[in-house]
């Protein structure tokens, strides 16, 4: 059975550890939103976007929302179709397997998924490769990386779904079988094209089903395409021999480091340090009111007249709004008059 090479190193624990405390703060925090779907489709939306933009997509990220809103855009039949792919996948994360297991099927479903209607030859949806690949720069000829032969790639990835079943990987930490799940899959290059993407849906869905983002509030793949050469070197930086990844993992916990504290500083600008230690359970609050708040924790305070120029309301509906938060214990009112003001409670 396949056997991960690595070791534990300060710069990976020092991730870990932070990764730890920001996903406690984002999972303890008390604000939170109706819109929390929202937040969640704007994490899909950006993973779709930087994951295919990686590849060669050449759609914008306003162009992908679109798409997302099932909107109608101008652009090439197959970046279109890569996209709408990358997005539905996500989308349905829960349902790509069943129960917390990942089998070879399951593998070959995603990548059919993945490149349903993208490839020059549809035969090679959802199959492994029966032509060799290198991995290179189209333009220049420069190879590199050699992958497994053909014939050895089912038993290798039947062997990494076995080893993501064991007791082995589940001691792990998420983060840390999500990484080397990427590369390995990566490294074995199962099929003509989409390995890529595969690979990170494959790490998606790892973390997901270990419960460390069953949200979906982050995305990791801002952080490959923010630096695509610097994921490239990481890639190619283990040796071939050794098969050690321990440079790998440094590069991978630091992205899901990245990628997680920015979703808890958003967090932490929707929550006071008050009601984040009050422990008066959650509060579900509206997108309008979750601005409101964002708004306090910039600026200390906020007054009827900054909400009505806010949304463009009226003075009664602007006392709404504050009204309704302040019956929900999040707002209380300082000061009278012309100098009344509202701050968190």
């Amino acid at each position: 059975m396949f056997k991960p090479n690595f070791r534990y190193t300060n710069k990976i624990v020092q991730s870990l550890i932070s990764i730890s405390a920001a996903s406690e703060i984002i999972l303890s925090s008390p604000l939170i939103p109706k819109w929390e779907v929202f937040l969640r489709r704007e994490a899909i939306i950006h993973s779709a976007h930087s994951s295919t933009s990686i590849e060669g997509n050449r759609l914008s990220l306003e162009q992908v929302s679109e798409l997302a809103n099932g909107r109608e855009i101008m652009a090439i039949r197959k970046d279109k179709q890569e996209v709408l792919n990358y997005l539905n996948v996500l989308n349905n994360i829960d349902k790509l397997t069943k129960g917390n297991s990942i089998c070879e099927n399951d593998i070959l479903n995603i990548h059919r998924l993945v490149t349903k209607d993208t490839l020059d030859n549809p035969d090679d949806c959802g199959v492994y490769r029966n032509r060799y690949v290198v991995v290179g720069n189209r333009f220049t000829g420069e190879v590199f990386f050699r992958p497994p032969q053909n014939k050895d790639v089912p038993s290798l990835t039947k062997d990494l779904a076995q080893w993501v079943n064991s007791e082995e990987s589940k001691e792990l930490e998420p983060v840390i079988e999500a990484g080397i799940v990427h590369y390995e899959f990566v490294r074995i290059h199962p099929f003509i094209d989409g390995n890529g993407r595969t690979s990170r849906v494959l790490a998606t869905l790892i973390l997901y089903q270990r419960g460390f983002d069953t949200k979906q509030f982050f995305c990791l793949d801002d952080y490959y395409d923010s630096d695509r050469q610097a994921y490239y070197r990481a890639l190619q930086s283990v040796d071939q021999n050794t098969l050690d990844i321990t440079n790998w993992l440094e590069y991978f916990a630091e992205g899901v480091n990245v990628s997680i504290q920015a979703v808890k500083e958003r967090v932490i600008r929707l929550s006071s340090e008050r009601l984040r230690k009050a422990k008066r359970g959650q509060i579900a609050l509206t997108e309008r009111q979750m601005k409101i708040v964002e708004f306090i924790n910039q600026n200390g305070k906020i007054t009827n007249r900054d909400v009505r120029e806010m949304f463009k309301l009226s003075n009664r509906g602007a006392l709404d709004e504050i009204n309704k938060l302040v019956e929900l214990k999040v707002l209380k009112s300082t000061g009278r008059g012309r100098g009344l003001y509202y701050v968190l409670f």
